[in-house]
Formats: C-alpha cells, structure tokens, sequence
C-alpha cells in the first residue's frame, strides 16, 4: 500500500490519458486502491483480474473434452482468488452448451468431474508457487494479452477486474467479469445471464473483496 500511495501519483502526474493495467495481488484490492488514489476514471484502471483463471479453465474443459482450447468459451468471475466463480451454466464447447456437449464428448462430466476441473483451476497458481517459489511466465502471457488489446485497440473481451456500479447487481468493487477492452481501457461491459447459483457465489466474491478493503481502512 505505502509503494503505491507513492508511485501512484507520480505515474498519473507524468500521463493521465493511458489505463493503467494491474497486476500486483491481491489484484481486485489493488486495482480498486489504485482507482481511489489515482483520481482517474473507472474506465482507465484495469486489473489482470482472472484472465489467467479463465485461460486455465478453458484450457482444463479442453484437455478435459479433448477438444482444441479456441473451440471452448467459458469464464471464471469475481475475485482473483479462494471466491473465484465459474460461470457453468453459459460454458461452450464447439456452440453447444457444456451440458449439451457431454453426450457427445463421451466422458463423465458430473458434478465431481466439474468440481475436479474447477479446483485445478484454483489450485494451480499454489502448485507452482510451491514448486517454483513464485508464478511468472503465466501472468505475463495474460498481461501480454491484455496489452495487446490496449496498444492494437482489439475492442478483446476478456475478464478484467474493473469498478462496477450497478452491474450484476454489484457497486462500488472492482472484480473480473467479461469486459470490452480497448486503447481507451474499458469501453463497457458484458452483462451475462447467470444461474441464480452463480449470482449468489459473484455476490459472495464481491463481498470477500470489501470485506478486506474495509480492513485496510483506505
């Protein structure tokens, strides 16, 4: 906190028009510090968010399917952590709704096998830290990613943690959800028809996320 109440100022006073990308964890905490301290637009702070979750997810549903990772879409939601959401409902194999995909792909897909997939998702940033010390070269595939949608104004969705007010029901909290990113940062968000499951579970995210800005009393 005490690096960006110094740094912070110093990046705005030096250029106020370019977004300013996060990724210091925990990153929803952060991005929303960096928003309070900057005084820029909501639009102009950008976290990593879960991009990296999503592209393990998506990747994990492909080997699970044993299909081609640019054949399935699905999203992780919420905090870049322990509360993370995956959005099931609207998960897409090849245009058929996961659950529509399961006959087809043959294997168990259940609850245990989606439970499996899920925490290897969560789990895996713990695995390598464990194993390496530290997560890298992953994070910085995902900032590329982000990056790239900036600097070439790709108009990409992907799952940015950004400062919502009003959508999904949520105010006043940075958290991922599918976001048009392009070389202004934020140009909207895409509101997603969720599961009253996962409605409850991206409140609950949002509600981990407060909780823990209120304890650093900002």
């Amino acid at each position: 906190m005490a690096i960006f109440k110094e740094i912070i100022p110093q990046i705005v006073a030096s250029d106020t028009h370019a977004p300013l990308l996060i990724a210091t964890n925990p990153v929803d905490v952060m991005t929303y510090v960096t928003l309070k301290l900057s005084g820029l637009p909501k639009d102009k702070v950008i976290g990593s968010g879960t991009v990296l979750d999503t592209a393990r997810f998506r990747y994990l549903l492909s080997e699970h399917c044993q299909i081609s990772p640019v054949n399935v879409h699905a999203y992780i939601l919420g905090e870049h952590g322990d509360s993370e959401v995956p959005i099931w409902s609207l998960a897409n194999i090849a245009g058929l709704r996961f659950a529509e995909y399961c006959p087809v792909c043959g294997k168990n897909c259940g609850p245990m096998a989606k439970e499996k997939i899920f925490e290897e998702v969560k789990n895996s940033a713990y695995k390598i830290i464990k194993g390496k010390g530290a997560t890298y070269y992953a994070i910085g595939l995902g900032l590329v990613k982000i990056t790239e949608s900036i600097l070439r104004n790709e108009y990409g969705v992907l799952t940015v943690s950004s400062l919502l007010e009003g959508e999904y029901g949520l105010d006043d909290v940075c958290l991922s959800v599918p976001t048009v990113v392009a070389r202004d940062g934020v140009k909207k968000r895409v509101l997603l028809t969720l599961s009253p499951e996962e409605e409850e579970k991206l409140q609950n995210s949002a509600n981990v996320i407060k909780q823990v800005l209120q304890e650093i009393k900002l």
